[in-house]
């Protein structure tokens, strides 16, 4: 059992904090007096325990002080004022986890005077076990603080370990901020069928189901998404006509761009150099 007798506090228990806690209870990884929910509004804590019989407070102080397993998920706009407020409790910690976006494992580090740090980045599937996890972790975690990060992320859905912190920049442009990309293109859909007379309704129904049967399909045959592109992409056919003008617009194009948009913001948001521009390819002069 990797949480076998210790205490895990989340500073912040906000959407990404509760799909946490939600996952190890369901899971059955960890008891709910085993978790400390902190929260600055009282309200939230209490719903927090009703909901899953955690503990709660309103001191970032006192979660961090008991915690062996120390989750930060606050907004990064309010990681600089969190950091001095829990240093005192996080530098006794066995393990610090991060799944703040953009946020350097070295400026966690510093900040809360621990070097044993994972940062994460998951998305917001993962809040129905059905999310994917990116993250790194710093030579100081040991071997048993790796498993209990790998436990912990497991409640979230899949998980890829990498050894470079910058791809958690790249992780976060592309899957933390990929559901975002794919509600867009569902809305767009919806959209196109209420505007050619369908309810909207039925339009979403038949949107939604088939953007889950072609992401099931997908996983399930193996093949590349081109492959099965081409296997309804009859010769003349609707399919061929509706991918010309989705090229035509630019399509491919304009989805790079916002990806590497949200790969630079990432960046520098953690203070770090930008990305290579988009709109120089490789060759360019």
């Amino acid at each position: 059992m990797p949480f076998q007798n210790i205490i895990i506090s989340f500073i912040g228990s906000g959407v990404m904090g509760e799909a946490m806690i939600q996952g190890l209870l369901n899971k059955e990884l960890v008891r709910p007096e085993q978790i400390i929910a902190a929260d600055p509004l009282e309200s939230r804590g209490r719903e927090l325990g009703s909901k899953y019989g955690v503990r709660f407070t309103t001191d970032n102080n006192e979660a961090a002080e008991a915690a062996d397993l120390l989750v930060l998920s606050v907004k990064p706009q309010v990681l600089q004022e969190v950091m001095p407020v829990v240093r005192r409790g996080a530098h006794s910690a066995k393990l610090i986890l991060s799944i703040i976006a953009g946020a350097k494992i070295r400026t966690i580090a510093d900040g809360v005077a621990n070097a044993s740090v994972v940062r994460a980045m998951p998305n917001t599937p993962a809040q129905i076990g059905q999310g994917i996890t990116v993250w790194t972790a710093t030579p100081e975690v040991a071997h048993q603080q790796r498993q209990q990060a790998e436990a912990l992320l497991g409640a979230f859905g899949e998980q890829i370990y990498v050894d470079d912190e910058r791809y958690l920049d790249m992780a976060t442009a592309l899957s933390g901020t990929g559901p975002a990309y794919i509600f867009l293109f569902m809305e767009a859909l919806i959209d196109a069928g209420v505007h050619m007379g369908f309810s909207r309704r039925d339009a979403q129904r038949l949107v939604l189901q088939t953007m889950r049967g072609s992401i099931e399909y997908a996983a399930a045959s193996g093949l590349h998404p081109a492959e099965l592109r081409n296997q309804v992409t009859s010769p003349g056919g609707t399919s061929a006509e509706a991918i010309y003008h989705l090229e035509k617009g630019g399509l491919r194009t304009v989805i790079s761009r916002a990806v590497w948009a949200a790969y630079q913001r990432s960046v520098a948001l953690g203070g770090g150099e930008k990305g290579r521009n988009p709109d120089k390819l490789d060759g360019d002069r």
